[in-house]
């Protein structure tokens, strides 16, 4: 996206102007069209009634040259051009004039009206409206200068504070008083967005914190174990249990390198590989595995054969995360079950189950909600995160839902399709 920076205070005066410009521009022309008019009407008028009055006064026999007398003042004159040819009443020699003309009982009547005092008056006028737009404008930009940087000051509000938050500052919000405004719109999503990426942030350095904290410990039973097993002389009887210990230990720490690594993938837009995949199968194989680890234990898959699209070894990899939390939580003695239907597939187990506060919790990343367990499993608190993660990139859901015995874990996936 290329945001065009061009001055917001410039486009709005320009605008405004311009707009004012137009406006007045209209409103001369309006005017100078409406004073025309009503001077032209007003003209007629002025005619209309002389030549009524010359007309009636013909007819009641009065004398034409005293007509012509009568009629002719300062802005109208009446000349009467008898049937012999004399003409009475003088006809104006110069000037700008409207003339109309009429035959009574033989007698020719024109009849003059002065209209260059109309003209001027109409001159005078649009000088008038030139100069007042003129000043009109000139005033309005100067008071938009001031009106626009008060209106756009909550901008500079809000690159004070980016500039702020760049620089360190944290915790600064804008807290608009009114977010049903454009401007209030504004500052409540930029608040917003400065609330995510500070929580990121956070969650971010609380993670990278909490990684160096789970990687010292198995780092230093690495140190410290291979620090005695290079003192400890050659015929010592507890080589072999240090060489033990030195080998879990760097599982546990690889382990933990590994589940990193994935989650820094997952954030990266790790690209899978997409190809169908039996969920039944898939469970049946989980199934057989976890059998195999532990003989006695009680799992068992059922459902549907349904296939979906996505990365075979991740989807194996959130299954055996889920039963791997599943045996351990319920123990030796506990049950297993994986349902696969036409939306995905369920891990419920019997066992002490998650509590609804914290079936959200169970997926932030190196969180555990038996900690000592956890660790004497070699559990990093990543598996439930890495989970979830995969499933999202599949486009599907990860959730721990309620249940009337332990825990169930439900995966739902997109465009799951029957297998035939």
């Amino acid at each position: 996206m290329n945001l065009r920076t061009v001055s917001l205070r410039r486009r709005v005066a320009v605008s405004v102007l311009l707009v004012l410009f137009l406006v007045l521009v209209a409103l001369v022309i309006a005017v100078d069209r409406t004073f025309a008019g009503q001077s032209s009407r007003d003209v007629d008028g002025v005619l209309r009634d002389a030549e009524t009055r010359a007309v009636v006064s013909l007819r009641n026999g009065m004398a034409p040259r005293e007509v012509a007398r009568q009629l002719s003042k300062r802005n109208v004159h009446v000349t009467i051009e008898l049937p012999n040819g004399n003409v009475v009443g003088a006809a104006p020699d110069e000037g700008q004039f409207e003339r109309k003309t009429r035959n009574v009982g033989g007698n020719k009547v024109t009849l003059y009206a002065d209209t260059e005092a109309i003209s001027q008056a109409q001159h005078r006028l649009r000088k008038l409206l030139l100069v007042l737009g003129l000043g009109a404008i000139v005033i309005t930009g100067l008071l938009i200068v001031v009106v626009v940087r008060r209106a756009l000051a909550p901008l500079d509000a809000m690159t004070s504070l980016a500039q702020a938050i760049a620089a360190g500052h944290r915790g600064g919000r804008l807290n608009p008083s009114r977010t049903d405004t454009e401007l209030g719109r504004t500052a409540a999503a930029f608040d917003g967005m400065l609330d995510s990426l500070e929580g990121s942030e956070q969650r971010t350095r609380r993670f990278v914190a909490d990684a160096a904290h789970e990687l010292r410990t198995p780092i230093t039973g690495v140190q410290a174990v291979a620090e005695a097993l290079v003192q400890a002389p050659v015929d010592s009887p507890d080589r072999d249990q240090m060489s033990f210990l030195l080998v879990r230990e760097a599982r546990r720490a690889g382990r933990l390198v590994d589940d990193l690594l994935a989650l820094a993938q997952l954030d990266a837009g790790y690209e899978m590989q997409r190809e169908p995949v039996d969920l039944l199968a898939l469970a049946e194989a989980e199934v057989a595995r976890t059998r195999f680890v532990a003989p006695d234990f009680d799992i068992t898959a059922e459902g549907v054969p349904v296939a979906v699209v996505g990365d075979g070894q991740r989807l194996a990899q959130v299954l055996a995360n889920l039963v791997d939390n599943a045996r351990q939580a319920t123990g030796p003695q506990g049950t297993v079950r994986i349902r696969v239907d036409l939306t995905g597939f369920t891990v419920s187990d019997d066992g002490p189950g998650v509590p609804e506060s914290e079936r959200e919790r169970i997926f932030d990343r190196l969180v555990r909600l038996d900690d000592a367990r956890d660790r004497r499993s070699g559990g990093s608190g990543l598996g439930l995160a890495i989970a979830r993660g995969v499933v999202r990139a599949h486009g599907g859901e990860l959730t721990c839902e309620p249940s009337e015995r332990g825990a169930a874990f439900r995966v739902v996936l997109p465009s799951v399709d029957p297998v035939t």
